[in-house]
């Protein structure tokens, strides 16, 4: 049983390299499931393409190489694992994450990240004295400052809440920014010539096109259903005849219904439904007698967000 990602290689690369050209001072991010990649493919690549790469947490620094500076995205409150990196770059948002810290034992370089509106980590402009205070007396050295507006909104808005911080700051140091198009960016470095700003890209850097990719799972089984049978760990109870086919992929592959409850298979450009939700390594599904049924070891289409898959098999295409 296996759910593969199948991607466009010769097409993916040059959208990576295209985004990076268009983005000075990049610094990928490399985080969580590697978005579908898995982090540690994603890797050498993303170190050609900056000094630095951004991860997660600090237990996902492990996949950075050697002669890149890793970046800590979310702010730790346990203590690192004994064998980070010396150059970790940590991320600190409150005075708890430096108590936090050098309650470890831990001392380096960290990130001030600056409270936006998503409400997300960052201090206040209130508080911003105090913490850069507490980070000095820590003996931290401050690498630069991050901040990180929402996905959805007025772009002009982020700018401005962006912008509203840097009198604040010490201009010697990098602003490190995320969630702008390249005009957005462009403008926010040529309004503020003064400022180092840097850029960190997930989601838009290793997703393009999305016909570059195909997220897909094999048929691992199948067999007849009769109207009034029950099936599945649920047993649930079927209106009318049919198959029941077995898919090669569930939870344990992050591999859920979609947020609507619809299910997120397709065969033949045709969404085909669930017996019951995915569980674990298989999905269940039910298609009624009469409609065009996928043989076993056919690939069907995935719809999943690709930030959560978990893929088995991930294969370039040329």
């Amino acid at each position: 049983m296996t759910i593969r990602l199948a991607v466009n290689e010769p097409r993916w690369l040059a959208h990576v390299q295209g985004v990076a050209k268009s983005m000075p001072g990049l610094v990928p991010v490399v985080k969580g499931n590697g978005y579908g990649f898995r982090r540690w493919n994603l890797m050498p690549l993303a170190g050609q393409l900056s000094s630095e790469i951004a991860v997660g947490t600090v237990f996902e620094v492990r996949d950075i190489p050697s002669n890149v500076t890793p970046i800590v995205l979310t702010p730790t409150m346990t203590a690192p694992p004994k064998n980070l990196p010396l150059n970790t770059v940590l991320t600190v948002g409150s005075r708890h994450h430096v108590v936090a810290l050098t309650s470890a034992g831990w001392s380096g370089e960290v990130i001030v990240k600056l409270q936006s509106s998503t409400l997300r980590y960052g201090v206040t402009k209130g508080d911003f004295d105090a913490l850069i205070a507490d980070v000095r007396n820590a003996r931290f050295t401050i690498r630069g400052y991050a901040i990180h507006p929402p996905l959805e909104g007025d772009v002009n808005v982020w700018l401005k809440e962006i912008t509203s911080w840097l009198s604040l700051l010490d201009a010697s140091l990098p602003v490190y920014v995320s969630h702008l198009n390249a005009d957005a960016y462009m403008r926010l470095r040529a309004m503020n010539p003064e400022y180092a700003f840097k850029i960190r890209m997930g989601t838009s850097l290793w997703h393009g096109d999305k016909s570059m990719m195909q997220l897909s799972a094999d048929v691992v089984d199948h067999h007849p259903i009769e109207s009034g049978m029950r099936a599945g760990y649920r047993q649930t109870k079927v209106d009318g005849p049919g198959e029941v086919v077995l898919i090669g992929c569930g939870t344990a592959h992050g591999v859920l219904p979609l947020p609507d409850g619809r299910s997120p298979f397709h065969y033949q450009r045709q969404r085909l439904n669930m017996l019951e939700p995915p569980h674990m390594h298989t999905s269940m599904l039910f298609v009624a007698r009469g409609r065009p049924i996928p043989s076993m070891g056919e690939w069907i289409d995935v719809q999943q967000p690709l930030t959560r898959v978990q893929v088995d098999l991930l294969q370039w295409m040329r």
